[in-house]
């Protein structure tokens, strides 16, 4: 599942996320706590992916670089640490889509620690929480792999439904049998075949539309420059020709005188009367 999926579990929004997007420590009415100004409350509410510009750009020790176990209450250090930036329910849309992100539950699951505005450990990480992420990780991969065979088996079974519409279209256009019995042959309400032949026929369009191969082209692509023909033309190519001169194989023939005759061998006698 990609990064992006704000796919938290409701056990780690209650524990994890909901203390780091600022929905339970944080009291709109409490100035002291939150010292959000007028401005910033006027301010219309900005995309979590603009908070995380602005959030990097204030604290790119957190934020800028991979993902993070953030501090308990963090929403608080950054109201503080840059009062009228960031609006409440800014930094809590974007806690709420960062903090499921598989990518932060995967530094959560791994991590020993949180860290601060200033990319400082503040704090070890529960082993509740830490399995917390762990459990969701392995739901996320298992939702993964069912879709991923669901797909599959998805795309098989077109192909395989595909081939049976061709082959019912060739066997229908070389048949000599009536349609109603052509149909009793194949299984088909008669019905259903002239939609069946249709989708076939299509099939066979996009099939001739898709380039192929030319034929003779093999896979691993031309010779190399310099490479001589293949057996039978020469197996050294021009060379041979250049020594043997023109009209001769690539070895060229024997000088006459050049064999010897066997032991054994020589003129027969001549028959006798």
């Amino acid at each position: 599942m990609p990064d992006s999926a704000p796919a938290t579990p409701e056990a780690v929004e209650a524990s994890d996320v909901a203390q780091a997007d600022g929905t339970d420590p944080v009291d709109a009415g409490d100035a002291d706590a939150a010292p959000a100004t007028a401005a910033a409350a006027a301010k219309p509410t900005e995309s979590p992916a603009a908070t995380a510009a602005r959030l990097a750009e204030f604290f790119p020790a957190l934020f800028a670089g991979p993902a993070k176990p953030f501090k308990l209450r963090i929403q608080v250090d950054i109201q503080e640490r840059a009062p009228g930036v960031f609006s409440k329910q800014a930094l809590s849309a974007y806690f709420r889509r960062h903090t499921g992100t598989t990518s932060y539950l995967m530094a959560v699951s791994k991590g020993k620690q949180r860290f601060d505005l200033d990319g400082q450990p503040a704090g070890e990480l529960s082993d509740e929480h830490r399995q917390l992420a762990t459990d969701e990780l392995a739901r996320r991969r298992t939702t993964v792999n069912a879709k991923r065979e669901a797909e599959g088996a998805k795309l098989e079974l077109e192909v395989q439904q595909r081939r049976n519409r061709a082959a019912l279209l060739r066997d229908f256009e070389t048949t000599k049998l009536t349609t109603a019995n052509f149909c009793a042959l194949k299984g088909l309400p008669v019905e259903a075949l002239d939609g069946l032949l249709a989708l076939a026929r299509e099939d066979a369009k996009e099939d001739a539309l898709r380039p192929r191969r030319p034929e003779g082209v093999r896979g691993d692509g031309p010779r190399p420059e310099g490479r001589g023909p293949g057996r039978g033309d020469g197996r050294n190519g021009p060379r041979d020709a250049a020594r043997n001169g023109p009209g001769q194989g690539p070895r060229g023939p024997r000088p006459e005188g050049d064999r010897a005759p066997r032991e054994g061998q020589g003129k027969r006698p001549p028959r006798r009367p």
